[in-house]
């Protein structure tokens, strides 16, 4: 099944980023890494100044995101996060 993103590409859930950012999410979500594989550069950026500022409490966000994005299908996961690039959780 291919999703149509706004700009009228077609975007097929087997080019998926799922599986790559929801592991990395959990194992490096102090990092930001799962946003920047996913393009969201900001968001990435973000990630790491909060986990700076909490001396490390807010890499909790990245562990969590990492395991919303590993529910989803990969038909939710595209439509939600790749094609309408919904930043946070």
């Amino acid at each position: 099944m291919n999703v149509v993103d706004e700009s009228g590409n077609e975007v097929s859930t087997q080019s998926s980023k799922r599986i790559i950012a929801g592991v990395l999410g959990i194992v490096l979500g102090e990092l930001g890494i799962h946003k920047f594989i996913l393009g969201y550069t900001k968001e990435g950026l973000i990630q790491i100044l909060i986990t700076f500022l909490t001396c490390g409490i807010g890499g909790l966000i990245g562990k969590i995101e990492g395991i919303i994005y590993l529910t989803k299908s990969d038909d939710e996961f595209v439509n939600e996060y790749q094609v309408n690039k919904k930043g946070w959780f």
